[in-house]
């Protein structure tokens, strides 16, 4: 990804917080998963709602949200984009 996005660093998942899945877009579990949200406006990372296409960072990994579900979008390494 060239450009860079602001995005809020979340940290890692917390097993006691609810988060949405994390997918790839091209993962064979995304429908499915997708399904089973049912196609929601938002999605949770640690208990906290973001709306679709909001983007946050967990660790270095850049996550959209889309249909309930947190697709990897690439880094938020500044340095390994």
């Amino acid at each position: 990804m060239s450009e860079r996005i602001a995005a809020p660093h979340v940290g890692a998942p917390d097993p006691e917080k609810r988060t949405s899945p994390i997918l790839e877009e091209t993962d064979e579990r995304y429908a499915e998963r997708a399904q089973q949200v049912g196609e929601l406006a938002a999605c949770q990372f640690n208990g906290v709602a973001y709306g679709r296409g909001d983007y946050v960072c967990s660790g270095d990994e850049l996550l959209r949200c889309q249909d309930g579900v947190w697709l990897r979008q690439g880094s938020c390494d500044p340095v390994n984009p």
